[in-house]
């Protein structure tokens, strides 16, 4: 199974290089991170190394922030994108 996915995130990668990078982002943040995360975060920023993840709720923020290291080296990868810190908000209703 980490084959396949280190075959996918390598082919994203030669896919996204036209794009924008906040776009570039938000394409490799579901594979970065995982369907289930990525169904409760989304990119709405980027600027000089660094990425905006608004997030559902206050449980889900914990666990992106726990994992904030991991994800930005596997966005920053997937992406092509410096990925220096991410910021994180939970999501108004």
């Amino acid at each position: 199974m980490e084959g396949m996915r280190s075959l996918l995130r390598n082919s994203m990668a030669r896919s996204l290089h036209a794009l924008p990078p906040e776009d570039k982002l938000a394409a490799a943040w579901p594979v970065a991170c995982g369907k289930a995360m990525a169904e409760r975060g989304a990119v709405v920023g980027y600027q000089e190394g660094e990425v905006w993840l608004e997030v559902q709720e206050g449980a889900w923020l914990k666990q992106m922030m726990s994992m904030q290291g991991q994800l930005a080296g596997q966005m920053s990868r997937i992406a092509g994108v410096t990925v220096s810190r991410i910021h994180f908000k939970v999501k108004r209703k």
